[in-house]
């Protein structure tokens, strides 16, 4: 590595694989706000809502106009509705609560990655980023698409890009670019294939500044951290970047009005690389020198002090975590699966990632327990050491003087109502209602099949018991076979099995021993004994004086 390795210890991020969750062949994931509910993307195009502290599925939104993969998952701001993309060009716009679709929107290219408008709190307006087209805004109320200028021609030119309801002469080709929002949304950050950041005015689809990156290499990702203060981005060449937002969190645009005014540059391309610099400052790069891997899905943590970006290699699921000033802390390796996208829970050190298979991975921190830690008067030791008690140490002291050193306020009010502000959430609107949890709904058993499982519970060990109607009814079947079963010898088996039935066996006449056995038998009573249909290997031949036969089986049977 370019970089040695910090202690650990220095650092409050995950390290094991706590559990996974399975609902299906999920792709894509992103947490709300606050971090309580967890969206998922599956294949078959619907989006599960799991309750992140129960690790229960809470809702499932399915479109029956839409089978086809979920390509990204985004929540609005205050978690009342989810915007997902599909691979069959469709755009949803869902409500968390009711279930209930917003509205649904169908472009001319399949959107690889789409977010919502962060700065308002029931937003209908999104970023979308086709597959071989430049980003755009769409308006999901009514359909209407904003191409946004990517190209230097356009800029230079001043030419206001093709919206989708307008054609042109002649087809340019896209390579997949990336772009985002800034925190408040009044700006656009995209990502070019000639390794350009331009910062974009959506509103008036203007180019107010150009920011080169070393190196010219296409630009896979843009993810700006939670506060806004930094961003990342993702090449081909194999380097995450770190920048440093220069503008301000909010009037960003107002400030790019000022850096347009202050430059005399006779060039437009020339003056908006002056005023990219500005903007934008390199802080470090990270990659693996050695493997010269390529990344997947980097982001931030909740606080913006880690980053971490996912091996994009088949069959191996590793998990590079680095803090801001560019160390590597740790490598997290998972199971022989491809990773495919990664989130870091907004507010505990936990990772999310999904793997090839559909799973998704929960990464925790890895607690020791500390039992001497309840105790706080008693101090845990490494080994024996020699003590020294103190000259005061077993003198009495009066309770009152023990009371008299604490400072206690028996009278004071405790506030149990106001709800203090959250610093991670400081720019939350507190008169809007925030989305945290959705309402559990029970479901109901059909009556029929309960009665049935609660008759086959009662016949299945515990053991073996899966809770499934198919293992139910295997362990029936199961336990059905094996009530005449032995385990003695092959062919003492054979002989239990027939006992129901009738031996074919040749006609002989009783010995004179087998009647005073049978006479024995009739004078003294069979003591009964378990129906346990095993057998013993002392069984002797018992002659039936109906039909002669000698028949095998327990001195016990009828």
């Amino acid at each position: 590595m370019e970089a040695p390795i910090i202690d650990p210890l220095q650092g409050d991020f995950p390290e094991v694989i706590e559990e996974y969750l399975e609902h299906g062949i999920m792709k894509c994931i992103a947490f709300n706000r606050r971090g309580t509910l967890l969206a998922a993307g599956c294949t078959d195009g619907s989006c599960i809502i799991w309750d992140f502290e129960t690790r229960g599925v809470a809702k499932e939104l399915r479109d029956k106009e839409c089978t086809a993969a979920i390509t990204s998952v985004c929540w609005s701001k205050y978690g009342h509705r989810i915007l997902v993309s599909a691979s069959d060009k469709s755009l949803i716009l869902w409500d968390v609560l009711s279930g209930e679709k917003i509205a649904h929107t169908t472009l001319q290219h399949t959107v690889l990655q789409a977010c919502l408008h962060p700065g308002s709190s029931t937003p209908s307006i999104c970023l979308a980023c086709p597959f071989s087209s430049a980003p755009m805004i769409v308006d999901l109320n009514t359909g209407s698409t904003t191409a946004l200028p990517v190209l230097t021609a356009d800029v230079s030119n001043g030419a206001t890009p093709l919206s989708r309801n307008k054609t042109s002469d002649t087809s340019v080709t896209y390579s997949p670019c990336n772009a985002c929002f800034n925190k408040h949304g009044d700006l656009v950050y995209a990502g070019t294939s000639k390794g350009e950041i331009l910062i974009i005015d959506h509103k008036n689809v203007r180019v107010c500044a150009i920011v080169l990156v070393s190196g010219g290499a296409v630009i896979k990702n843009v993810v700006f951290s939670r506060n806004g203060q930094y961003m990342l981005t993702n090449s081909n060449d194999r380097l995450i970047r770190i920048y440093k937002n220069l503008l301000p969190p909010k009037d960003g645009l107002k400030m790019l009005d000022e850096l347009n005014e202050s430059f005399n540059e006779s060039d437009d391309v020339e003056k908006l690389k002056a005023i990219g610099s500005k903007c934008l400052e390199l802080l470090h790069e990270f990659q693996d020198s050695i493997t010269r891997v390529q990344w997947k899905a980097p982001c931030f943590s909740g606080d913006g002090e880690w980053v971490i970006g996912g091996a994009a290699s088949r069959g191996e699921h590793k998990i590079y975590i680095w803090d801001r000033a560019g160390h590597l802390v740790k490598i997290l390796e998972g199971p022989k699966e491809a990773l495919m996208d990664l989130a870091w829970h907004p507010v505990h050190p936990i990772i999310i990632s999904v793997s090839l298979t559909g799973l998704v991975y929960i990464w925790a921190k890895d607690y020791t327990e500390n039992w001497s830690a309840f105790a706080p008067d008693f101090k845990e030791l490494e080994e024996n050491e020699e003590y020294v008690e103190r000259e005061d140490e077993f003198d009495l002291v009066p309770e009152t003087e023990k009371v008299k050193g604490l400072d206690v306020h028996e009278d004071d009010e405790v506030d149990v109502l106001t709800v203090e502000r959250d610093s991670i959430f400081s720019d939350s609107d507190m008169s809007q209602e925030e989305l945290c949890f959705l309402p559990a709904v029970p479901c109901l058993d059909i009556p029929e099949q309960q009665d049935k499982c609660v008759g086959s519970c009662s016949k299945l060990p515990d053991g073996n018991h899966s809770g499934s109607p198919l293992s139910v009814e295997a362990g029936q079947n199961g336990n059905a076979s094996n009530h005449n079963s032995s385990p003695l010898e092959p062919m003492e088996n054979s002989t239990a099995d027939d006992t129901d039935g009738v031996r074919l066996k040749r006609k002989r006449k009783p010995s004179e021993k087998g009647l005073e056995l049978q006479a024995e038998k009739v004078k003294k009573p069979v003591k009964p004994l378990k129906s346990s249909g095993r057998l013993s290997k002392t069984n002797k031949p018992v002659i039936d004086p109906d039909s002669s036969n000698g028949v095998y089986g327990d001195d016990g049977s009828d």
